[in-house]
């Protein structure tokens, strides 16, 4: 996503992004991620966004139990971790935290069978939950001084 970042978000010039980002690199998709490289990933992406006029919305990490396509990685406690420090980072910055985690997530640590078919992926039911709380994210970051 970083990489993609110029092109993708400050190219188009958008008043708000939304960055949720860190299954990815949690579940180590493109290889093995620390937690330090996830935040500085996620540091650079509203660094970069505030230096071009962008405001800022990092989304929590969606719950997960586990990955279908990688047991036994124990995703559960990374996420709330991660979770954390994207709120005190969010609260450091003057950034708004966008939490989909607290709305989702089962006792487990993981989506509902009725919010998600794999544990990870939203489905629909998902999505109706993320998406009023994404337009209240984008209408907060709006609102900020």
């Amino acid at each position: 996503m970083l990489i993609r970042f110029r092109p993708d978000v400050i190219a188009l010039q958008p008043k708000v992004v939304v960055i949720l980002a860190g299954t990815n690199d949690i579940a180590g998709n493109t290889g093995p991620s620390t937690p330090q490289m996830i935040e500085d990933n996620l540091m650079s992406m509203a660094d970069l966004a505030k230096a071009n006029g962008i405001r800022v919305v990092l989304a929590s990490v969606l719950p997960a139990a586990d990955f279908p396509w990688r047991p036994g990685l124990q995703p559960a406690t990374k996420i709330r971790n991660l979770n954390q420090w994207i709120k005190s980072y969010c609260a450091d910055k003057g950034y708004t935290y966008l939490d989909y985690y607290s709305a989702m997530a089962n006792e487990a640590g993981g989506l509902p069978p009725n919010l998600s078919k794999d544990g990870v992926h939203p489905t629909k039911a998902g999505y109706d939950i993320m998406g009023p709380l994404a337009e209240k994210a984008i209408a907060a970051a709006l609102n900020q001084n």
